[in-house]
């Protein structure tokens, strides 16, 4: 009997009163399982400054990639539909003055080339080496020309002539890229190939003598009734063709140059000199 009235102590783990075990049928305590080994989840709320970061950058994706559609939409536009709605363009008026010719009277004095000079067109210019087809040549230079799919004749009162006359420079632009790239293989030309251009009546057959791969957009002697950068110094009947240089910018201007060697006339059936067939 103990010091506390005859009471034996209680063991850790039973009941003072009972003497059974304390904490279940195995007569253990279940203690609170410790948090070491444990990855505590945090639930606090990410800070306002990285919501507002990410917000950002998703809203920044979004217009990238939009603004990259909108671009490869504009560049299919400006390089390939413009071309098929300026082709279609040039087909149609080219049909036109097909039709105009045939019905036109015979050759005469007031009935040649210059009587077709409207802004339907005068003719057509074939260059076998740009593979381009026949260009309808019309009157002037001007976007609203060249946007057309067809080739530009320069109208400057002293420098510009027209092919039927007897000494000048008959001079031509066209786009290089988009609505039609008539010119867009000119880089092809070389010395010695033929640039043939056709009226109702006459075929004008030139051959190519010299180029001028880059020149200042702003340099209109090479249009000039004798073009000196081209190597001549003679009054004669030449063909000079013009665009934009390099291939998808307007910075500078490629020129090529070509002089009369004979003249066609058209017979009834439009067989093409030999040089395109």
């Amino acid at each position: 009997m103990g010091q506390d009235g005859g009471r034996t102590p209680a063991r850790p783990g039973r009941s003072a009163r009972t003497g059974r075990p304390l904490g279940g049928p195995q007569g253990r305590l279940q203690p609170t399982p410790p948090l070491e080994g444990r990855t505590a989840v945090s639930r606090t709320a990410p800070p306002r400054s990285s919501s507002l970061l990410a917000g950002f950058l998703s809203l920044l994706g979004e217009f990238l990639i939009t603004a990259g559609l909108v671009l490869g939409l504009f560049v299919a536009y400006s390089l390939w539909w413009t071309n098929v709605l300026a082709d279609r363009q040039a087909s149609a008026r080219g049909d036109e003055i097909r039709r105009q010719w045939q019905s036109a009277p015979a050759a005469g004095a007031q009935a040649g080339p210059g009587a077709l000079d409207t802004q339907g067109g005068i003719g057509f210019l074939h260059v076998p080496a740009m593979k381009s087809g026949e260009v309808l040549v019309k009157r002037g230079t001007s976007p609203e020309v060249l946007n057309d799919g067809a080739a530009g004749y320069y109208t400057d009162p002293v420098k510009a002539t027209l092919p039927w006359e007897k000494q000048g420079n008959f001079s031509l632009a066209a786009h290089r890229d988009g609505h039609g790239a008539k010119f867009h293989h000119i880089d092809k030309v070389k010395k010695g190939d033929a640039v043939v251009f056709e009226t109702r009546d006459t075929w004008y057959v030139y051959k190519v003598f010299a180029e001028l791969r880059q020149t200042s957009k702003y340099n209109v002697d090479v249009i000039s009734a004798v073009p000196k950068e081209s190597g001549k110094t003679a009054p004669g009947r030449f063909i000079t063709l013009t665009t934009c240089t390099p291939v998808y910018t307007s910075k500078y201007r490629y020129v090529v140059w070509g002089e009369l060697v004979r003249t066609e006339k058209v017979d009834a059936k439009r067989t093409p000199p030999a040089e395109l067939r």
